[in-house]
């Protein structure tokens, strides 16, 4: 007991720190990020973009699609073009341009090498002068390049507009005609697109050569290349976590591990009798079911959508449903399928431990799924609404689709979402208490999961944080505090101890050594996970200090996925353990193959693209891509699946069960998972790299890379792992069919018989 609350002293002092810097560097980013200018002048008195138009820019491109339409500053998708980069290498062509025709060129291509070398160098100076004032908070530009900069906002406005012109251009982003239909909104586009470019390339002030977002994006024409502090940290935090991963090794190895106790000749979960708020929980698990079917059908098609466009298979299907609006609804069903398997799993398992039914207990978990339910259909409808219809941005931002990866529905959604989370964790908590009051073994696991679900709900609310008019480099930080610190820290704290306990409650790992394995390594997870969050913020206009410690704590972050194999081989062992296990064997094998992918896809992928030096390269490019769905499926996914066959394992009548389909869910989901990663997902990601580097940013995601004939041919190399993987979800589904159409068989027999029973008075 006092080795455990020595623990839980670290935890508590470990999580304290990391946070108290986290917050320091977010006050950091507040006062140093790119300054938003009132007016953007030429030299000549001329106004390029007046005042508010960045701003208005900033929220016109979220309401038309944001980071499900391309990028800025690498966060987003990847078929249209990262705006920032797009937008800096235009404008440098378009200043060439200038000058030459000064000189009585029509094109910059047109004048002798001596001569271009010249205007090179002398683009430099002026790509990477800083001429913003902050007394008057106006950035003055040259004539010339206040002129180029207005040529290439027109070519925003012709596409973001209806110039038929570049409707092959918007095919090739899978952008629809008319994305922006307000005038206002159009003409202020550019300004943001402007604004994410001069951030991108203009020195910091009082530095030289680095610029706001440490001279991201790569852009030879402008000098912009990694910085030397990229490099070096990047060596470091190599150096780190060689070193963290001995260390672990070694510990590891001296440490006496207490042996698996005996299983049980029985079941000890056989006779457990579900509570009503049990039983109510069954209808999370369908829906589970159901949001994962639609999640793969909208990664089909936006996948598709990389080749055609406009059309699925010559069908036009973005009129009624754009790319921006498939792509949201595969990345927020993701998120949402998992989180309601976990959601579900807690209330299932809180009578189950507590042996206890709070009073109204299933009336709760019966609104929270209502509730649940409605926030889904109406963020996803109201969403798609909005997008197609061009509801604009006030629309967009309150109940529409908010233009935020991972966190796209609109603000009263997240508000309903927050306030369900906070009635989720206060049914939880009433299922646990007694359980948390009763001195146990098993208290202190008890309390992870709480305190998991505390923070589940709790930092919810970093969602509620930004407003319509939040600087760009605002959102990101918190948005990532969401994302990151949400969905990869605390819901896979909660996800663990829930494992731990259900294997205790298994008699199949003893109580005491779960307890303390647990909080030790909920410590190393969160001790790199915290700060490691920094990773996503290398070059969102932040401090270059960031650099620093994202690099060192996410190099942190892998360390205790090295001995992962270790834990994956002692659960296999315990699938083993007795007859009576193989009950939950697809339970068991989910939860390992948990392991795998936290290896492979969390660890190898991960960490190929955390360092600074390979994310400034590969940043937005599908080796991002590639790590996502390894991680985010096999991780995450695997997880929520395992869970989920569980619960329903209580729930279910046990002749129903189909090992079978099981099987063939489980190797289908994933093998496909493993063909799409890297038949085509890794490939894609590394020849994009090798653009990256030799060209820059701007040619990895330009429409010569997205649609060459490589690449499409990649695309379509997906096919054969989605059809597999596709198959895998199809025999869950029918699992789960079979599982609800034989209980109504069973009820129905039963009705019959106890009908046949009553004598007929007539």
């Amino acid at each position: 007991m006092h080795a455990t609350r020595k623990l839980w002293t670290w935890l508590a002092v470990i999580c304290a720190l990391s946070f108290a810097v986290l917050g320091w560097v977010g006050t950091e980013i507040y006062l140093t990020a790119p300054p938003i200018p009132k007016q953007v002048v030429s030299d000549e008195g001329t106004v390029v973009f007046s005042d508010g138009q960045v701003p208005l820019g900033q929220e016109a491109w979220l309401s038309a699609g944001g980071q499900q339409l391309g990028s800025v500053w690498g966060h987003g998708s990847y078929v249209a073009p990262d705006w920032s980069a797009d937008w800096l290498h235009r404008e440098s062509l378009a200043l060439l341009d200038v000058w030459a025709q000064k000189e009585g060129q029509t094109s910059f291509e047109q004048l002798k090498p001596g001569h271009q070398a010249e205007l090179k160098a002398r683009l430099k100076l002026e790509m990477r002068r800083n001429t913003y004032e902050a007394s008057t908070n106006v950035i003055t530009l040259s004539a010339d390049r206040a002129k180029a900069v207005q040529q290439v906002a027109q070519h925003y406005i012709a596409l973001f507009g209806n110039d038929p012109s570049l409707e092959k251009l918007r095919e090739q982003y899978a952008m629809n005609r008319g994305t922006l239909p307000e005038f206002k909104d159009l003409h202020a586009l550019p300004a943001f697109f402007f604004w994410s470019a001069w951030s991108a390339a203009t020195d910091r002030p009082g530095a030289v050569d680095l610029s706001y977002t440490s001279n991201w994006p790569h852009e030879p024409m402008v000098d912009n290349t990694p910085t030397a502090g990229a490099g070096i940290w990047s060596v470091a935090s190599i150096i780190l976590m060689i070193a963290a991963i001995a260390g672990m090794i070694f510990y590891h190895s001296i440490s006496k591990e207490e042996g698996d106790p005996v299983p049980p000749k029985t079941d000890p979960l056989f006779d457990l009798k579900p509570t009503p708020s049990m039983r109510a929980t069954r209808k999370y698990f369908y829906v589970v079911i159901g949001l994962i079917l639609a999640q793969v059908g909208m990664g089909v098609i936006t996948a598709h959508y990389a080749v055609e466009g406009h059309s699925f298979f010559g069908f036009p299907l973005a009129d009624i449903l754009p790319f921006t609006v498939s792509r949201t609804i595969h990345t927020q069903f993701a998120v949402l399928w998992i989180a309601t398997a976990w959601l579900a799993t807690g209330l299932y398992i809180a009578p189950a431990i507590s042996g206890h039914e709070p009073k109204f207990q299933k009336l709760g978990v019966n609104l929270l799924f209502y509730a649940l339910l409605c926030i889904v259909v109406g963020s996803t409808a109201f969403g798609w609404l909005g997008s197609l219809q061009h509801k604009g941005n006030e629309f967009s931002f309150w109940i529409g689709n908010q233009g935020l990866e991972f966190t796209s529905m609109g603000r009263v959604w997240q508000i309903l979402l927050f306030v369900g989370l906070l009635f989720w964790v206060t049914l939880l908590g009433r299922g646990l208490l007694p359980a948390l009051k009763k001195p146990s073994e098993s208290r202190g696991l008890i309390a992870m999961v709480f305190l998991a679900a505390m923070c589940i709900g709790g930092f919810y609310a970093t969602s509620l944080t930004w407003g319509p008019h939040t600087h760009y480099s605002m959102i990101e930080y918190w948005r990532w505090w969401l994302v990151h610190l949400w969905v990869e820290g605390f819901f896979e704290v909660f996800a663990t101890a829930v494992i731990a306990l259900l294997f205790t409650r298994l008699g199949l790992i003893h109580a005491a050594t779960a307890n303390s394995a647990i909080i030790l390594e909920t410590i190393v997870f969160l001790f790199g996970g915290i700060l490691g969050t920094l990773h996503h913020l290398y070059f969102t206009g932040t401090p270059t200090f960031v650099i620093a410690i994202g690099a060192m704590f996410s190099a942190l972050e892998v360390v205790p996925l090295t001995l992962i194999g270790v834990e994956a081989f002692r659960n296999y062992q315990r699938s083993k353990a007795a007859p009576w296990v193989q009950a939950y064997k697809w339970s068991i094998l989910c939860f390992i193959a948990v392991g795998f992918w936290n290896t492979v896809g969390a660890g190898l992928l991960g960490f190929s693209i955390n360092t600074p030096i390979a994310l400034y390269y590969m940043q937005g490019l599908n080796m991002t891509a590639a790590h996502g769905h390894a991680a985010l499926f096999g991780v995450y996914g695997m997880l929520g699946i395992g869970l989920l066959l569980f619960c329903l394992r209580g729930l279910s009548d046990r002749a129903l069960w189909s090992d079978k389909l099981l099987q063939a869910m489980f190797w289908l989901l994933n093998a496909g998972l493993a063909m799409m990663v890297f038949m085509s997902l890794v490939p894609a990601g590394i020849y994009q790299a090798v653009a990256s580097i030799t060209k820059g940013m701007w040619f990895a995601r330009s429409p010569e890379v997205i649609h060459s004939q490589f690449m499409e041919t990649l695309v379509w190399l997906r096919v054969p792992g989605d059809i597999v993987f596709s198959m895998g979800v199809v025999c869950l589904a029918v699992f789960a069919l079979r599982l609800l159409i034989g209980k109504k068989r069973v009820q129905t027999s039963a009705t019959d018989m106890s009908y046949a029973k009553v004598p007929n008075k007539a």
